[in-house]
């Protein structure tokens, strides 16, 4: 069997990663052709493009960088049928994925959709899309099924694939007491900065969790390096700031840290997980913003409040950031009764998600329909 994914972000190749793994054990003779990173890469993936060519965000910067979106997507669906796969599988990336969605089904190609992308939030004017391109629409948020059921479309619910990363790593980990040593770190305890894994989303928030630095003396801020952005390019905005950069070991970094100020997106939902208090920042362009004003309907933007559906965790917004940041972090470093109620919930969360295993779930469920695909039309 020939399977081509696309995703759009690191998650989303970490996911396709995990996907790939379990899809092998099921079919030991499947071949992959992606869109995607480094990790399908390693997972045994022949990588096609690099998500890096395409690591946009926003309505204004993708419109920016649209003679590049145009040209990836034209040289992505001329690959797609050169390779002839027997199904395309879609990482949530929903601006360059539903587009694609069409194009493989109009040819004749079989198409999942792995990782919804968030319509309910800003789009459901497109759920026509996946009515009418996608086969079958695999859901990562509980209260996603419900949504699509709304709109007459069966989609399905495995668990959310971060478990699987989260309990793997928890499997694996063994304590490190050396980790700040080894990582060039002092004694002091951690607040970790997640800024995301896009040039822009960087540019916008790293500025604003880094002005918070100086209040905070008997703490140290280490950075999560994204894996497609240049020590270089964070000097550029770290400054005279003294702040570290860590790579390769998120999960690591987050499991020694104390409190942390996370980019919102998946991070949000991996970093309660692992239980570190957490605070959850956004912001894009001010004409985005203006603009997402009239679509993006949701009472949450985060991950953790959205599945819990209440505000567990502080939620900041385009503005007044630095000062948002510095009175929650006080809140989460300081007030004990407070960090007790945010873990309590976070506990509450997992249990809400369901069990790990989930990409092996998923392979399962595809590895059938892909059969019933055949049987179709045999």
């Amino acid at each position: 069997m020939k399977y081509y994914i696309i995703a759009g972000e690191a998650s989303g190749d970490m996911h396709g990663a995990n996907l790939i793994r379990a899809l092998k054990k099921n079919d030991p003779g499947a071949e992959f052709r992606c869109f995607g990173g480094d990790m399908m890469k390693e997972a045994g993936a022949s990588l096609f493009l690099h998500y890096r060519d395409m690591a946009l965000m926003g309505g204004i910067e993708v419109l920016r960088r649209l003679p590049v979106v145009i040209k990836n997507r034209k040289l992505c669906r001329k690959d797609l049928l050169l390779y002839r796969s027997d199904v395309l599988i879609l990482i949530d990336f929903s601006g360059f994925n539903l587009p694609m969605a069409r194009f493989a089904a109009g040819n004749g190609i079989k198409v999942i959709y792995y990782i919804s992308p968030k319509l309910w939030a800003w789009a459901k004017w497109r759920v026509k899309t996946v009515r009418t391109a996608v086969d079958k629409m695999i859901v990562n948020l509980p209260f996603e099924k419900d949504f699509y059921k709304d709109h007459g479309i069966d989609a399905e619910y495995f668990g959310n694939p971060v478990l699987d990363s989260i309990t793997q790593f928890e499997e694996q980990y063994i304590e490190d007491n050396e980790f700040h040593k080894k990582n060039g770190l002092d004694g002091r305890k951690i607040i970790a900065l997640l800024a995301g894994s896009r040039k822009q989303e960087i540019s916008l928030l790293l500025p604003e969790m880094l002005s918070v630095v100086p209040y905070y003396k008997d703490y140290q801020f280490v950075i999560a390096g994204a894996p497609a952005i240049s020590p270089a390019f964070y000097g550029k905005i770290i400054h005279a700031n003294n702040v570290k950069i860590v790579y390769g070991k998120t999960y690591e970094l987050l499991k020694h840290s104390y409190a942390a100020v996370v980019t919102s997106g998946t991070a949000t939902l991996e970093t309660a997980l692992l239980g570190v208090p957490e605070v959850v920042v956004y912001k894009t362009s001010a004409l985005t913003f203006f603009i997402g004003n009239f679509f993006v309907k949701v009472k949450y933007f985060s991950l953790v409040n959205l599945i819990l559906n209440r505000d567990t965790v502080k939620e900041l917004l385009q503005k007044n950031l630095a000062t948002g940041i510095r009175t929650e972090l006080e809140r989460i470093v300081f007030n004990s009764d407070y960090r007790s109620h945010m873990l309590e919930d976070f506990d509450i969360l997992r249990k809400k998600l369901g069990l790990p295993g989930v990409a092996g779930r998923v392979a399962k469920r595809i590895t059938e329909l892909v059969s019933s695909f055949e049987n179709h039309t045999s």
